[in-house]
């Protein structure tokens, strides 16, 4: 059954990733929006935010690395409802394939496009200044950390992308994730902030998320924190899938 599974989510995965390879302009287009926004605030506002000792790209990057990860999870939402729209799903329920494996491709193939899309986005940062003395198992704890935030977001896309009514429906909810890190400890410290937006911006999960990726990069204890980004991490994602799933199942049964 597990090969099964596995057979079927692979073929199904080499044909949303051949959607992807001939359509490369949505990788570009996710990266574009975090680009422009980091060039904007390192060389326009940077100066007027006080970081303390961390450079400001350094200190930016992580919660651009989060809004990479939440325009590039819209096209997820898109390709699905594409999908539905067409009868593909019709045409698969037909066939004898493993159900869950139709979703899985769609996850897997937003993975891997937006990993292409933080590669591209860390290589401007590059550019611009950003450096980090992490070792290895600092860097490997971040890409975890990165992997985990993506696969919650998409299971979350998979949920408009099934039950839309529009195109614009599927892919119009990606837009407030995109604006949360503004509410958060991604663009300037949390203490400066008026009370009331400062509790909502400290307990927000982006915050917990963006000091953890922040402290590993620029080796600084994250004490604690780590764990309570994995468990936002870990939390959104088993919600995600499971009301993902029951959705799907209803919808093709």
């Amino acid at each position: 059954m597990a090969t099964h599974f596995l057979s079927d989510t692979a073929v199904l995965t080499g044909r949303t990733m051949r959607h992807v390879t001939r359509s490369l302009d949505t990788i570009v287009t996710t990266a574009i929006t975090p680009i422009a926004m980091m060039l904007l605030f390192v060389y326009v506002f940077g100066g007027a935010i006080d970081t303390g000792t961390v450079s400001y790209v350094n200190y930016l990057l992580p919660g651009i690395l989060l809004i990479t990860i939440a325009s590039g999870i819209s096209y997820t939402a898109f390709r699905l409802f594409g999908d539905i729209q067409g009868g593909i799903f019709e045409r698969f329920q037909s066939m004898p394939i493993a159900r869950s494996g139709v979703l899985w491709a769609h996850v897997l193939t937003s993975l891997v496009a937006t990993v292409i899309s933080l590669v591209v986005v860390v290589g401007v940062a590059l550019l611009m200044g950003f450096r980090s003395g992490a070792g290895v198992p600092a860097w490997l704890a971040v890409t975890g950390i990165l992997l985990l935030f993506t696969l919650s977001l998409t299971w979350t896309a998979v949920i408009p992308g099934i039950t839309a009514k529009t195109v614009d429906g599927a892919s119009a909810f990606a837009y407030p994730l995109i604006f949360l890190p503004f509410i958060s400890s991604a663009f300037v410290p949390t203490d400066t902030m008026p009370g009331p937006v400062r509790a909502f911006a400290e307990n927000q999960p982006v915050t917990s998320i963006v000091n953890t990726i922040r402290g590993l990069l620029t080796q600084q204890p994250v004490g604690d924190g780590i764990w309570t980004a994995l468990a936002w991490c870990a939390g959104i994602l088993v919600v995600a899938h499971v009301v993902a799933t029951i959705v799907y199942r209803r919808r093709i049964s």
